[in-house]
């Protein structure tokens, strides 16, 4: 599965770190930062979540 983040979109709540931390990070700003564009089944359960609760609807989880 990939993993999309509109980082212009993000509002630095840090939701999809709490989430999901081996796959978010933020930089000095609070943003949201990709640490894997491609995650396997153990994360994806934890994507899901950070894409459940990111308020600014900023993550997306793609099929390939």
């Amino acid at each position: 599965m990939k993993v999309e983040l509109e980082a212009d979109k993000c509002v630095a709540s840090g939701q999809c770190v709490l989430a999901a931390m081996d796959v978010f990070d933020q930089d000095d700003d609070g943003i949201a930062i990709l640490l894997a564009e491609e995650v396997g089944d153990a994360l994806v359960d934890d994507v899901k979540e950070a894409v459940a609760v990111c308020p600014a609807a900023a993550i997306r989880l793609v099929q390939q």
